[in-house]
Formats: C-alpha cells, structure tokens, sequence
C-alpha cells in the first residue's frame, strides 16, 4: 500500500485553508418519485460562490443506499444550463448505464434520464458527471455522491461515518468561468496536461475540514471513505486508533493494516475502514490529511473523534468479510490478452482558461492521440487482460477500468496484491501491470481518474464482444 512520496506531496502542495468544525447532521437523501425513481436535479447553488452545483439543496453530496440485489432506480432531471450525465464509479453495471459518452448520449438542460439496473456487488461507491465536455468543471464545481450498496450479511459496527472528501475554490476567482457565463471547460491546458486542477478548501461531506464525532470508549466504527476530488491524491492517517481496512474500491478484501497507519486515496478511491474508540473516557483519536501546511492555519484534520460515555464491551478482532463470489480467486494469466499503453502528453503551454465547447487532445497513447473514441483493444467476453501501463509524462497519472475491477501485478514476480481496485496509480516515468477478466460486454473506458487529464485526451475504450 506504498506510493511514491512525491505523488502525496503533489497532491497536498496547495495552500489549505482552515474553518471552523461543523456539527454532525444527517446525509440528505434525493427525492422520491411515485413510480419509485429517486430524483437527482443537478443545479447552481446560491452563495459566495457563484457558479456552485449540487445534486440537493445544498453543498452536501447526497447518499444513495440500497440493498445488495435491489434494482437502483434514479431520474437524472438537469436543471443545469449546459448538458450532464451520471457515471457510477467502481459499479460493475451494465454497459448502457455507464454514463460516458460512449454508450449515453448527454443529457441535455431541461431533459431527463432513468438509470435502472441492479448493482451486483455489495460496498461504498461514488457518482459523478461525465458527459463529454462538462464532466471535470461539473465534478470540481461539486457535483457528486456516495452510493452504498449494503450486505445484509456483513460483520455489523456501532456506528458508521461517511466522509466524501474533496476540494473547492475558496473563491469565485479560482472558478474562472467564461466571458458568456459558461463555464463548458474551465481547465487550463497546463491543468490537463499536468497534475490537474486542485483546490484550496478540503471539505468533508461539503463542508470545510474537520467534522467531529462522539462515540462511546471501544464503540466499533466503519468508515466509508471516499475521494471525491477531480485530482487531489490524498494520503490520510490514522491517530489515536488503529484502522482495519475491509473494502478498497468497493470490493471486500482481507482485512490489513495500512502501513504507518496511513491510507493512499487516488481521485475516486475508496476505503471502507472499521476500528474501534480509544478505551479511556475523553481520549480523542484524529483522522488527518497528510502534507496539510500548519502555516495556513489548519493541521489537516478530516475527522475529530472523541470517546465519551460509559464503554461498550471489549468487542472480538475484526474478521475478514466474505469473498465476493461473483469474482474470481485467480486470473489465468497464461491465456491473457496482453496490450502495452504508452501514455505521453504533448504540451504547448497555452495557460489561458479554455471556453470552448471541445478541449484539445493533448494525451497520446502509444504515440497517437487518445480521447473517448479510440479503440485499443477487443476481446471476447471472460478473456483475461494483462495491460502494461507506462507513464512518460512528467505527471504522475491515475488510470481508471470501467466496468471491471482488477488486480496490480507485481513487478518481481508472478503474484498480485490481495485485493481488486478499478484504478491504479502510475508515477511519473513509470509501469505498472495490472490483470482483470473482461467479462462485463460493451464499450468499456479506459483512462484518466483525474478528470482535467481525462479531459485532455487521456483516454480510450476497450471492446467486450
């Protein structure tokens, strides 16, 4: 669970803001239809921040939960003035219902579509935009959320935290929307062909770090973490209590400790993590972003949490949960599909904020230039796919499977690490291999998890037939 120092400080390097903790409340929960569709309405929010967006009422992202084996319904009805979609992240869904551009046409201002499928897997997954043009201003201006999908047979906790995690402008200067008002791209192509576009307030569940927490001593707790930022790499620790990880991506693995206590999150990534309360009452335990600067006046505190009240019960270490049957043990890598991608960026300098409807193709994938609609493989349903996926940009890169899930090879030998992910980290000037098994048929994207480099161009499909 080791990354490169160097991506952490890129992805903290930004001067953070402080605020004040917030009181807890309840995540808001969309609207119900009566045909039973839950109703998410994307629109601008009013405030200091001109040009905000939200699926609620408010900066909150909302939560959608549903129980393993129920049908997911949700109207998507845009209220915004330019064109939306939804992409359900780390979802194994069916290819119609992916949202891109590939399989969905946008939904225009003023329409409405209805996402209907039954997620097969159960654990803690995000939805974001990803039409076209719109998706990266859309998700960094705060469009997102958190979708849980619950086992009804999994190891219970006293108390469960949902911590979305992002970033925002701290002004509406930072947003830099067009002359017209639009805002269809409001990247540079510096951001998309570099680390991306980070902003100045870390925010927890939309509101500015940290949020607080009472629980009684020894309370066992899950935490679904999730990182909802466009290009932020996150590194968080653990203080004061020792975290148990249980889920990575939305998928269940063997329970482990991270090392040093601390957990790497790519833009997307998700933990679902269990621990328990410091034993004495009124000992506190911190939950923090690593490479916060404490001369900004905030000391990267996500999560505050404090053990108050008569204890619970000593409970029993926390058990590894049930394997995912509907995914393989092993991948023959034997018979595999191999493919080698290359990803380079070429870079003019421009640095002005691009308001065009189309941003310019700046990626290449082995040498010619990527975007939605290059193929770069085909394979029949239920072959194995081994890719080699080598960075020789300057950026570190963070490459996403649509779809699927997959396993990081190990460079020294022929193993894997122990638990599936739908996105990996790739530093600058390096490969890494990862494997999957290509059975989920459709159009399926392959390419940036942070969204100003998808929108430059880093990006493809492979084909499932």
């Amino acid at each position: 669970m080791t990354l490169d120092r160097r991506l952490f400080l890129i992805g903290a390097a930004a001067t953070l803001l402080p605020g004040p903790a917030p009181a807890q409340q309840a995540a808001p929960t969309p609207e119900a239809a009566p045909d039973g569709f839950r109703i998410l309405r994307p629109k601008s929010l009013a405030g200091d921040l001109p040009g905000r967006l939200a699926y609620g009422g408010d900066e909150t992202p909302l939560v959608l939960r549903i129980a393993r084996g129920e049908e997911l319904k949700v109207r998507l009805v845009n209220g915004l003035e330019q064109d939306t979609s939804i992409h359900w992240r780390g979802v194994r869904g069916p290819n119609a219902m992916d949202g891109t551009p590939l399989v969905q046409k946008p939904v225009a201002p003023g329409a409405s579509f209805d996402y209907r499928f039954t997620p097969p897997d159960a654990g803690t997954f995000i939805f974001q935009p990803h039409a076209e043009t719109t998706f990266a201003a859309q998700a960094q201006l705060g469009l997102g959320g958190v979708l849980v999908v619950e086992d009804p047979v999994a190891q219970k906790a006293d108390h469960e935290i949902i911590a979305a995690l992002a970033d925002r402008a701290a002004s509406a200067g930072e947003l830099g929307p067009c002359a017209d008002g639009r805002a269809v791209i409001m990247h540079t192509n510096r951001q998309m062909a570099g680390d991306g576009l980070m902003g100045t307030v870390v925010t927890v569940n939309g509101r500015v770090a940290p949020d607080s927490h009472d629980f009684a001593p020894r309370a066992r707790v899950l935490l679904r973490l999730a990182n909802l930022s466009t290009s932020r790499l996150m590194a968080v620790s653990f203080e004061g209590v020792q975290p148990n990880v249980i889920a990575v991506d939305g998928q269940s693995c063997p329970v482990f400790e991270p090392l040093r206590n601390v957990l790497p999150m790519a833009p997307g990534g998700r933990f679902d993590v269990m621990f328990d309360m410091p034993e004495q009452d009124g000992a506190s335990a911190r939950i923090a972003l690593l490479g916060a600067s404490p001369e900004g006046g905030w000391d990267g505190s996500l999560l505050l949490l404090k053990a108050q009240g008569r204890p619970v019960e000593t409970r029993p270490p926390v058990a590894d949960p049930t394997p995912n049957k509907l995914l393989s043990e092993t991948i023959a890598l034997q018979k595999a599909h191999r493919s080698e991608l290359a990803f380079d960026v070429q870079y003019g300098g421009e640095s002005a904020a691009i308001c065009s409807a189309r941003a310019p193709s700046l990626w290449r994938i082995n040498g010619k230039p990527g975007g939605d609609s290059v193929r770069l493989f085909a394979v029949r349903r239920g072959t194995p796919v081994s890719l080699g996926l080598t960075n020789k940009s300057q950026s570190h890169i963070v490459i996403r499977l649509h779809g699927h899930v997959m396993r990081q090879l190990h460079l020294m030998d022929d193993g894997w690490d122990p638990y599936w992910r739908d996105a990996v980290v790739v530093p600058a000037g390096r490969t890494v291999r990862v494997a999957f098994v290509a059975d989920n048929p459709g159009r399926w994207r392959i390419g940036g998890g942070i969204l100003p480099q998808a929108l430059g161009g880093l990006a493809g499909f492979f084909e499932v037939t």
